[in-house]
């Protein structure tokens, strides 16, 4: 099954996430088939936080891909964002 995930990079104490489009046997550190967006959760004033591709994100949920817990939540901020 296609999954959309975080896959975290950054260094120690500093994380940074990309939401990735990837096969669920894959490791969240391996191969993936799409990179859609990031997050940063310790953006910081006018820095910018999260960035995803809402269209791309629609296309893969259409084909059937199922989003993490945590990727449905930026999701919906994403899309609150867009409105606003």
């Amino acid at each position: 099954m296609v999954t959309i995930r975080l896959s975290r990079g950054g260094s120690k104490q500093r994380p940074f996430y990309s939401i990735l489009v990837a096969d669920q046997r894959r490791s969240t550190t391996g191969r993936f088939i799409e990179r859609i967006g990031f997050y940063n959760p310790l953006a910081k004033g006018k820095e910018e936080s999260l960035r995803l591709d809402t269209e791309r994100m629609n296309h893969w949920i259409g084909q059937g891909a199922q989003p993490s817990e945590r990727v449905k939540q930026l999701y919906k901020q994403a899309r609150s964002q867009a409105t606003a």
